[in-house]
């Protein structure tokens, strides 16, 4: 299967937590900037892409406790493209959401300040 139509399938089967956060991500609510969901990248395909500021947002459910070592991999191979890569528990993103979104603002400004 190509990553493009795995992509596909992954924004057609979004999970509760996924949803929540394109709630708050899409129509440039954050700080302007647009975001994508469910975006190949090379060869994985990532929760959310905010191209312009070359971030990364992935949402961790409780199967990426038992793949840390594969989700290091895909952090180090996003970043040696020039990625930055933030990462959440569905646990942060169900209890405290609006801390979520001022922890990606922040990285926004920051790389706002660095173009």
């Amino acid at each position: 299967m190509q990553y493009s139509n795995l992509a596909r399938a992954f924004r057609k089967r979004m999970t509760e937590t996924e949803v929540r956060m394109w709630v708050r991500l899409r129509r440039r609510q954050v700080m302007g900037y647009y975001f994508r969901r469910q975006v190949p990248v090379v060869t994985y395909v990532v929760d959310f892409l905010c191209s312009d500021a070359r971030i990364v947002i992935e949402v961790d459910g409780a199967q990426h406790s038992t793949r840390r070592v594969y989700d290091a991999e895909r952090t180090s191979f996003l970043e040696a493209r020039g990625y930055f890569v933030i990462r959440f528990t569905n646990h942060e993103v169900f209890t405290n959401v609006d801390g979520v979104i001022e922890t990606i603002a922040a990285h926004l400004q920051r790389a706002g300040r660095a173009s």
